[in-house]
């Protein structure tokens, strides 16, 4: 799915429940792409429930929760539209900060988006979204979350290499979302699993 939105059928032909998954993507993940650029859009399922993912996905002002990238964040005044987040990178990638604005933050439909807008790094015109939803996996409350982006294709670069790098990175960041998420919804049940054993 590079470049362009042909590949939303696919998600109808090869997942379960997936008339739902293109509906979310073609409700919530469509990115005007111009000529020199790239989008992609992918899919994870957690098994937590989504309040609890939505609670670490939706802070805008500490990514690190989650991303293992991210060693640092500061937003600048109160957390809102228009927000802006300085963050700095992990040694290992190539860039050290990066400068982020909150475009859209609904705690009722789990939707965040935010735009880059500078740092030292070839992201350029780099927007995503990340939306939260609810389901049933192996009979517990899940979640499936979609995150979908829009870049420049750097100069020397690719749309096929620019999309397979970006998408490393949401993929390293929405399995460590569903690990720590995992996580916290074991810690969750650990109280009342106990007394049914006592």
């Amino acid at each position: 799915m590079i470049g362009d939105w042909r590949g939303i059928d696919i998600f109808a032909m090869t997942a379960n429940g997936a008339r739902t998954e293109s509906e979310y993507i073609y409700r919530f993940h469509q990115h005007e792409i111009r000529e020199n650029q790239c989008s992609s859009t992918l899919v994870k399922h957690i098994k937590a429930p989504a309040h609890l993912v939505w609670s670490l996905v939706r802070r805008f002002d500490q990514p690190q929760k989650y991303k293992p990238f991210i060693s640092r964040c500061v937003v600048q005044g109160d957390l809102e539209i228009g927000s802006v987040r300085e963050v700095n990178v992990k040694t290992g990638l190539p860039a050290t900060t990066s400068t982020e604005r909150l475009e859209l933050l609904d705690d009722n439909e789990h939707v965040l988006s935010v735009r880059i807008v500078g740092g030292d790094h070839r992201l350029k015109n780099y927007s995503s979204v990340i939306t939260v939803h609810p389901e049933v996996i192996e009979e517990r409350p899940g979640t499936m979350v979609i995150e979908s982006f829009v870049v420049d294709v750097p100069d020397g670069n690719t749309r096929d290499e620019t999309c397979y790098f970006v998408e490393a990175l949401i993929k390293c960041n929405l399995k460590s979302l569903a690990d720590v998420s995992e996580r916290l919804a074991v810690q969750d049940r650990t109280e009342p699993i106990d007394r049914m054993l006592g």
